[in-house]
């Protein structure tokens, strides 16, 4: 219920499920985000109008939730910047550093407050709403109103002080327990074991058809895809740069206003990790398009090519590929960066994978095999979308 309840954002018009919805596989079907301000669901959604209108494009993909539950998990998002670790004494390396609050169970708890507090995802521009403006003030200042919303209401206060043990009466309620919560429904609702390769482990050499079975040797082998895309979750947890396509508003930080996302390096100020971003778990990979951080490429196939040859993809690549929906007033930013030349080589040089000059039947065969990694019942999840959330208002 938390999950898709719109309470949590600054002008509760905005849920968890906005962007990782069960209909479109935990994401949202778009290359960046219409977050708080946006209209609908999906490719579908819109950008708004009038003075809800959306200020700026979420920078980045929305990432899926496959398996994120795992206890193997150490780092999230896709620029890493949140890390298990005892940097600040509360487990976790984070952008709230020692303000982030003790008891946060699991990194998936962590990672939950965060849309909670960012301007164009969840909160809200300052002076709209309460939340907003406590974000503004300083992170952790917003999510004891938050909780406050939330406890207030007598259906959840009555379900918190029934699931958790150390909750007496629901005044006692913070952002811990509702990040938890969440995160219990996210590790659980989102493991996916059941592909046809998970049987094919089992034993089952029938269980992939002839072109994944070529894929699934390439993949493992002469294709090299394994060495990042490694272990049961198909992910080393590290950071490469791919050189994909650049466009958006990037994720700017203060002293670099350009719009450019330098992945890994906006996290650690380490020019070595300057466009790398997280390597994405390939498990139900098939259900989330588009793919990249940005979200460049509409399809398995289109990813698979520039891995082959990203010089050449790079240079496909046109703008009418990204799915953004329309949005005028932001037009002269979607893609202003393109523009910069002197950006664009930085980013071109900035590449961690060799061309391996696949042929067609050897692409065709790799996506065969990517197929193969989409769970059985991945589109059956155990609980799903609520009819009805406790604060009465829309489920999207």
């Amino acid at each position: 219920m938390l999950f898709y309840d719109k309470i949590l954002s600054g002008n509760r018009n905005i849920s968890c499920g906005t962007c990782h919805h069960h209909d479109l596989g935990g994401t949202d079907g778009l290359s960046l985000g219409i977050g708080e301000g946006g209209v609908g669901l999906g490719p579908e959604r819109t950008a708004g109008t009038g003075e809800d209108r959306i200020k700026k494009r979420v920078p980045r993909n929305a990432p899926a939730l496959w398996n994120l539950g795992a206890k193997e998990v150490r780092v999230l998002f896709h620029d890493g910047r949140l890390e298990i670790s005892d940097l600040y004494g509360n487990g976790y390396d984070s952008p709230a550093e020692e303000w982030l609050p003790q008891g946060l169970e699991t990194i998936l708890a962590a990672q939950a407050v965060f849309p909670m507090v960012a301007q164009f995802e969840m909160a809200g521009n300052p002076k709209e709403n309460e939340v907003a403006g406590a974000v503004h003030d300083r992170i952790d200042a917003a999510w004891p109103i938050i909780a406050k919303r939330v406890r207030t209401i007598p259906e959840y206060g009555r379900m918190f002080v029934e699931a958790f043990d150390h909750i007496d009466r629901p005044e006692q309620v913070t952002i811990v327990e509702i990040a938890n919560a969440i995160a219990a429904f996210e590790g659980t609702e989102w493991q996916s074991y059941d592909s046809p390769f998970d049987q094919w482990l089992a034993g089952d050499t029938s269980a992939l058809d002839d072109a994944q079975e070529r894929g699934r040797k390439l993949f493992f082998g002469e294709a090299g895809c394994s060495g990042c895309h490694a272990g049961p979750r198909f992910t080393d947890q590290g950071f490469r740069a791919l050189g994909l396509p650049a466009f958006g508003p990037g994720r700017t930080r203060r002293f670099d206003p350009i719009p450019r996302d330098v992945g890994r390096m906006g996290a650690t100020d380490d020019l070595e990790d300057a466009y790398r971003f997280r390597t994405p778990s390939l498990r139900n990979v098939a259900l989330t398009a588009p793919y990249g951080h940005n979200g460049a490429y509409a399809t398995l196939e289109q990813m698979v090519r520039h891995h082959s040859d990203p010089e050449a993809a790079r240079a496909a690549w046109k703008e009418a590929d990204a799915r953004l929906p329309e949005a005028p007033w932001l037009s002269a930013i979607d893609f202003v960066i393109r523009s910069d030349s002197r950006e664009m080589a930085r980013q071109a040089a900035a590449l961690d994978i060799e061309p391996l000059r696949l042929s067609e039947d050897q692409i065709a065969d790799l996506v065969a095999f990517l197929h193969a990694l989409t769970g059985e019942t991945a589109l059956k999840r155990p609980l799903g979308r609520p009819e009805r959330v406790p604060s009465g208002l829309p489920v999207d």
